[in-house]
């Protein structure tokens, strides 16, 4: 008779197939294709927008896409074409909010998201960010003839932020370390937030201070309002991408800079900042800050926290 085969005297074969067979599916998903070979495949790119994020990302009175972060957006387009060799890429653009902007952008179904995005630590958990294109203060915007001036006059008032931002995030963080509790209220988006204020609904709004300039320039009397309070935290804004692509971030990040290295990206700054953009010739009057010089010397991606 012969003998029963042990199971150390196995074949191995089966099991190193197995193994090898694991190994090829691991190397197939690492090698799936990335945003550059979709776009190099078809041709296209689809840039997410903000509808009202003035200056950065929003739409003018004719209903085009306008702002400072867009700029830079169609910047990285025209160097992915070049990087691509590609004689054209069709831009598709496709509306975002600061709900869904995380989830457009994981799924696929935008490829680039420039508009006054917050990058921080906790957010490199769902997605890939660029080098920093701005750096914003979160400050309050009240009535000229307010009494409130700073963070420590909200004491039992209400506030309205938008939803879905850090600066939603720190109110509450703050209210929540108050002895005097505000009242906040949550806002679509900034234009409903800052029509929240202008009803008397809220005494003052919170919000990166960029965005509070564009919500005073745009109102129908900018004198009525004013830009106040220290800074309870700094935000650095950047493109977001689908986490871990590598080899698209580094053409974005390579875009970036060299617009901040040029000078190119403070003809952006003092254009969007400093001088009347459309619609309707609104001007923030929002100088470059020693913040924003120093990025321009030395882009990098780093956040604030």
């Amino acid at each position: 008779m012969s003998e029963p085969t042990r199971p150390d005297r196995m074949n191995p074969f089966p099991r190193l197939a197995l193994l090898l067979g694991s190994l090829l599916v691991a190397t197939a998903s690492l090698a799936a294709p990335g945003t550059l070979d979709r776009i190099h495949a078809q041709g296209v790119i689809h840039l997410g927008y903000r509808v009202s994020s003035a200056p950065f990302s929003y739409l003018d009175a004719n209903g085009e896409v306008q702002g400072y972060s867009h700029a830079f957006a169609l910047r990285i387009v025209e160097a992915v074409r070049h990087h691509l060799r590609l004689k054209t890429i069709e831009i598709k653009l496709v509306p975002i909010t600061s709900q869904n902007r995380f989830l457009l952008v994981d799924s696929g179904r935008i490829d680039l998201e420039c508009g006054s995005t917050t990058h921080n630590r906790d957010r490199e958990r769902l997605a890939t960010f660029s080098n920093t294109l701005f750096i914003a203060g979160t400050r309050l915007l009240t009535r000229s003839n307010s009494r409130i001036h700073d963070l420590d006059d909200l004491g039992g008032k209400r506030v309205v932020t938008t939803a879905g931002t850090t600066s939603d995030q720190l109110l509450h963080r703050l209210n929540a370390e108050r002895e005097t509790a505000m009242t906040i209220l949550s806002a679509r988006d900034h234009d409903d937030a800052f029509a929240t204020l202008e009803a008397g609904r809220a005494s003052a709004y919170m919000m990166d201070d960029a965005l509070l300039y564009g919500a005073r320039a745009k109102a129908a009397k900018p004198s009525d309002w004013r830009v106040t309070g220290k800074p309870q935290s700094f935000e650095a804004y950047a493109c977001m991408l689908k986490k871990g692509d590598l080899a698209f971030k580094r053409v974005v990040d390579q875009a970036i800079a060299t617009s901040m290295r040029s000078g190119e990206a403070e003809k952006l700054y003092l254009q969007w900042f400093t001088r009347p953009i459309p619609a309707h010739g609104l001007n923030l009057e929002f100088p470059l800050s020693e913040a924003m010089r120093a990025l321009f010397r030395n882009p990098n991606d780093e956040p604030f926290e």
